[in-house]
């Protein structure tokens, strides 16, 4: 999907949001508290700026990045309305970084992976700018079960365009990273109509 896609969909992303809010709202939560304290923190693809916002509790700085300039201006109005002075914002493109290696205390991409026809350049990038002793937080959608609010869901997000490169289970979303060999893969699940597994990889 293109940035002009992104640009178009952005007045509607929240909307998408909301309709999977508990699982959302509990994967930011739980986002935001791996976050070490005091530290550095880039959101990549970050949409309308929710993940960057629920980093922002305890980090140092946020950086928030997405391709689509429509969805950070979105963001931005959302840090204005809550006074933060810790987050920015810039474009980038997740699989071409031009931050040096281990910028990073943390880095979160959530909810992109499946969208990408090759998501491993991706995860190669973003590992790339983790610092040492820093965490690699990766919530993506995961497969619910057939016949449940799941099927819906993904009906009407297709409907609109979002197109589902990659239909992870909890299993294959593992095996995927731990495919990567670049370090041991924890993966949280949280259940809901649309789940979500959250990735977490830490450098040593």
């Amino acid at each position: 999907m293109s940035r002009t896609f992104w640009d178009r969909a952005a007045g509607l992303y929240d909307l998408f949001e909301w309709s999977n809010r508990k699982v959302n709202d509990a994967a930011r939560t739980r986002a935001g508290e791996l976050i070490p304290a005091g530290a550095r923190v880039l959101d990549c693809a970050a949409g309308t700026g929710e993940f960057s916002l629920a980093a922002a509790k305890r980090a140092g700085s946020v950086l928030c990045t997405d391709q689509s300039e429509a969805m950070l201006a979105r963001a931005r109005k959302k840090v204005r309305k809550r006074g933060l002075s810790n987050v920015s914002f810039a474009r980038r493109d997740i699989t071409a970084l031009p931050d040096p290696d281990g910028s990073f205390d943390a880095v979160i991409a959530a909810n992109v992976l499946h969208l990408l026809p090759d998501p491993e350049p991706a995860v190669r990038e973003l590992w790339r700018v983790v610092a040492p002793g820093g965490r690699l937080i990766l919530p993506t959608y995961l497969q619910g079960k057939a016949g449940t609010a799941y099927g819906t869901m993904i009906k009407i997000y297709q409907g609109v365009g979002f197109h589902y490169e990659h239909a992870f289970t909890s299993e294959t979303y593992r095996e995927f990273l731990e495919r990567l060999k670049l370090a041991p893969v924890a993966l949280e699940v949280i259940p809901g109509g649309v789940p979500e597994g959250i990735g977490i990889l830490e450098k040593c």
